[in-house]
């Protein structure tokens, strides 16, 4: 057979024999007087095979691992190793798929955010924040739009699903009617503030209602975290929103976050030291 005979044989191309060639994957036959290659019937069976472990997934080293291990053990370990990664493959298709099916229910209802697609927990969110701003009527704050520019961020940006449970954190945070109603009486508030200076007077109380809305999974990051150092990167952009009296706001209530988790920290090393003495003295 010619290269073109044996390529159809087998069902692949004549440049992919000439490429197996190449690589030392297909061992190239002797050429005739007229110069031709003359393929024979186990250059067949050996194209056919490489065809069928490259369909299976296999890279083109490993096709030529696999060929060069008579016993078959090292086509055993590919073939496991390829049915694992199918397998985590397959389980993110189907939580992909799960993903996508919640997303086209609200598409179909007219309840997809503005700013999604998000994740299910943040389209709760977003729905939640719909409904309290309908209630309460009038016009929308501006902060709350940036909160949710700044949540679906967190959404999409965090990896582990590290932002997914912040937005939870945050969800369950203001699930009671008067927390959301507190979340948008500081909307108001930071609105009020736009274009003030620092030391507005209006600061203080808007601080202490930020910090009473942080839940105990954002105070906890809080610890490692200096507002004071904020001022390029994503914190400067999420800053340069804002007024100074808004930035003051920000700082002072992650300041007090900080405070109150290196405080939580520092009492939990306490207590663990102590266990430990106690348990030492009963020894």
């Amino acid at each position: 057979m010619r290269i073109g005979e044996i390529a159809r044989l087998v069902g692949v191309t004549t440049r992919a024999v000439r490429h197996y060639h190449r690589i030392g994957l297909l061992p190239e036959p002797p050429r005739r007087g007229n110069g031709y290659r003359e393929y024979a019937l186990r250059d067949a069976v050996l194209l056919a095979r490489v065809r069928r472990l490259t369909e299976l997934g296999l890279s083109l080293d490993e096709v030529r691992d696999v060929l060069a291990d008579d016993a078959g053990k090292e086509l055993v370990e590919v073939l496991e190793e390829l049915d694992a990664d199918l397998a985590r493959q397959e389980a993110e298709v189907r939580v992909r798929r799960e993903r996508l099916a919640v997303l086209l229910g609200q598409a179909r209802e007219g309840r997809l955010p503005a700013e999604g697609p998000v994740s299910p927990e943040l389209a709760a969110l977003f729905a939640d924040m719909a409904r309290v701003g309908a209630e309460r009527g009038g016009p929308e704050p501006r902060m709350a739009a940036l909160d949710r520019e700044l949540l679906t961020l967190m959404d999409s940006s965090f990896t582990g699903g590290e932002g997914r449970r912040l937005v939870t954190a945050m969800r369950e945070a203001v699930a009671a009617p008067e927390a959301m109603e507190r979340a948008y009486d500081l909307y108001a508030r930071l609105d009020e503030l736009a274009g003030a200076d620092a030391g507005d007077p209006r600061v203080g109380p808007a601080v202490s209602l930020l910090v009473g809305l942080l839940p105990d999974e954002v105070v906890e990051r809080m610890g490692h975290v200096d507002p004071d150092a904020w001022g390029g990167g994503f914190e400067g952009a999420f800053l340069a929103e804002f007024s100074p009296a808004q930035t003051e706001v920000i700082r002072r209530a992650l300041r007090t976050a900080a405070e109150r988790a290196g405080s939580a920290g520092r009492a939990g090393d306490a207590g663990r030291a102590g266990k430990a003495e106690r348990a030492e003295d009963g020894r």
